[in-house]
């Protein structure tokens, strides 16, 4: 994604736009297929040469923040590593140490030549393989190992898209209408919030359709930046759904917040998230592995129902089934607060349904606010949750 300072956007009166170009237009393609050219062809070069190429490229013309953000774009498909024959500060240390004993070294001395050499003795490597990689670790001097191949129309598909997701790091709420689909439709929405630990709460029902907030980074006092990027990384996700409408509401230090609007009708943005693998939970996968041990007689089983809750909605990860047949639903949050928290029980209490849990992990607590009510459906977790609190939670709920 692109960084703030290369983020470019343009004002309607309380309406915010990303400024996006025409991904069919010569001059784009042209620039386009260059960069990628000198990305190809610096393939195990060092990011210094790489860099002083693309400088050299991007020049002073009209359109540098757009080639910036197009190389920012190919950079982030690209590895780099530190190539040396030892560590380069163990290197280092070598060569100092021994330095220290022959003072003053000059260029082209003897005593330089000794060092280096005494130095190659110890890490196998000759002397001049020591003197290049003495500082091998400065990003300057790590090689590029590899590069995601990409062709010139896509990227400038994905560089459209990341100025629109830029927009989102400043997002205070994100309100998501979604008209009656068909439940595979439902599911996948629901599923990419959850896939990224959005805050969310869902209003409405099947039939009539869904009303869905997700609590933006600018409202965390927390992990708002990496919350920031979460919310930005959903919106090629829901761009694969159907059905939606979007606004977003903008943090502006100029004056009142802006918004952001976007249907599934557009087709200016175009999704990259074309083979997204199964999001696994590492909470909820070690759970499953824990819970074969001490799970006893109740079984834990993915949960497929999203559960009707009057004028809520509620989509939990896993189900726990009683020796008898009785279901007690589990939610894993992501990111959550305490005030958030709270609004997710409110929701409970006023449609009177009880048969539920929720796990949160302190870890993904997004305010410095503690979360202090002893609520007996709620468990607040360090690193894992234990079945058997699990377990004994459920037995009080049945």
């Amino acid at each position: 994604m692109l960084t703030s300072d290369l983020a470019i956007n343009f004002r309607r009166g309380t309406r915010v736009f990303p400024r996006l170009i025409k991904t069919d237009e010569a001059r784009y393609l042209q620039d386009a297929a260059r960069l990628i050219e000198i990305f190809e062809e610096f393939q195990e070069r060092t990011r210094g040469e790489l860099e002083a190429e693309l400088e050299e490229y991007v020049g002073t013309g009209t359109d540098y923040r757009i080639l910036r953000g197009l190389i920012k774009l190919l950079t982030d498909r690209c590895e780099f590593e530190t190539c040396a024959p030892a560590d380069p500060v163990e290197i280092r240390q070598k060569v100092f140490l021994e330095a220290g004993k022959l003072q003053p070294v000059l260029p082209g001395s003897k005593e330089k030549a000794e060092i280096l050499e005494k130095a190659g003795d110890k890490f196998g490597a000759s002397p001049d393989s020591i003197f290049e990689n003495l500082y091998a670790d400065l990003s300057a001097n790590q090689r590029m190992i590899s590069f995601e191949p990409i062709s010139p129309r896509d990227l400038l598909d994905l560089y459209n898209l990341a100025q629109a997701q830029a927009i989102l790091y400043r997002a205070v709420e994100m309100k998501i209408s979604v008209r009656p689909s068909d439940a595979a439709n439902y599911r996948a929405i629901f599923g990419w919030i959850k896939y990224f630990g959005l805050i969310h709460s869902i209003e409405g029902n099947a039939k009539n359709g869904y009303e869905i907030t997700l609590t933006g980074a600018a409202s965390l006092f927390h992990r708002s930046q990496k919350y920031g990027v979460q919310m930005a990384v959903f919106l090629p996700a829901l761009l694969l759904c159907k059905n939606w409408s979007l606004r977003a509401e903008i943090s502006n230090k100029q004056g009142p917040n802006l918004f952001y609007e976007l249907t599934s009708e557009q087709t200016e943005l175009v999704s990259n998230r074309f083979d997204e693998p199964e999001y696994k939970n590492p909470d909820i996968e070690r759970l499953k592995k824990n819970w074969e041990k001490a799970g006893g007689d109740w079984r834990l089983e993915n949960n497929r129902r999203v559960v009707d809750l009057g004028r809520a909605a509620f989509v939990p990860d896993l189900v726990l089934i009683s020796p008898g047949g009785k279901e007690i639903y589990l939610d894993v949050l992501g990111f959550w607060t305490p005030k958030s928290l709270e609004k997710k029980l409110e929701e409970f209490r006023a449609a009177g349904f009880t048969k539920f849990i929720i796990a949160a992990s302190n870890e993904l607590r997004g305010s410095r606010e503690e979360f202090l009510k002893q609520v007996e459906n709620v468990i607040i977790y360090k690193t894992r949750i234990e079945p058997r609190a699990l377990i004994e939670m459920a037995e009080k709920l049945v």
